[in-house]
């Protein structure tokens, strides 16, 4: 074969092979992740879980004292204060970064006669007061909202249960109207004792304190099995 015929073959192998290689990296370059892993999508409500069906985040009925509170998490803050050791001031970042998360299946029954069983993922409110210590005179816990709502539990309650500060509802985050940032799961009791848009954890010697509705007739204790009218 001629030299030049050769020379002008072994060019175009040359190119052909060049050109595939550039091809098939590109296509290898494309399937590789972006820096950070893969774009997440939007969290999806779940209506089962563990052969338990599940109520609509959309079943509960809008019957707080002054309508759903819109709260900023970059101004928010969580006190958790009263007769403890220290004060603790968290930021919402803060307290899902620090406390084991925690999910469970409660329903919460309101004394107006409908009901919601719903998947809540929360922190355990035992762990903030166990981290503020608690003084030996403390016997009761006052929780107070963004819209100055407030209600009350004995301490015991609190450490003796596995009660959820309440983030996430049947897997996604809190709506307004339900309580975002953070809704008390108080398992047992009547509604009105699930606090909204918690702000404070106090701690107190006073086991007669009265909230907003307890204020008004409604009991204290709140025990479902119980009239919610009576003490």
């Amino acid at each position: 074969m001629n030299s030049k015929y050769l020379a002008i073959i072994v060019i175009a192998v040359i190119i052909i092979v060049t050109t595939v290689f550039f091809l098939l990296g590109g296509q290898v370059s494309r399937s590789i992740s972006p820096p950070g892993g893969p774009n997440a999508l939007p969290a999806v409500e779940v209506r089962a879980y563990q052969g338990n069906d599940l109520s609509s985040i959309n079943d509960f009925r809008e019957n707080s004292i002054r309508g759903p509170q819109n709260v900023n998490t970059s101004d928010y803050r969580l006190t958790v204060t009263g007769l403890t050791n220290k004060t603790d001031v968290y930021t919402y970042q803060e307290i899902l970064a620090k406390y084991p998360q925690y999910t469970k299946i409660v329903t919460l029954f309101c004394v107006e006669g409908w009901d919601a069983t719903i998947l809540w993922e929360g922190v355990l409110v035992r762990d903030l007061i166990l981290d503020a210590g608690i003084d030996p005179r403390a016997n009761t816990v006052i929780f107070t909202a963004h819209d100055g709502y407030t209600t009350s539990f004995p301490l015991d309650y609190l450490m003796n249960h596995d009660i959820l500060m309440a983030y996430k509802m049947n897997n996604v985050t809190l709506p307004a109207e339900r309580g975002y940032p953070f809704q008390l799961v108080a398992q047992d009791k009547w509604g009105y004792k699930w606090i909204k848009w918690i702000e404070k954890i106090q701690l107190t010697d006073d086991p007669n304190y009265r909230g907003y509705w307890e204020k008004r007739g409604y009991s204290n204790t709140a025990d479902l099995e119980k009239n919610f009218f009576s003490n």
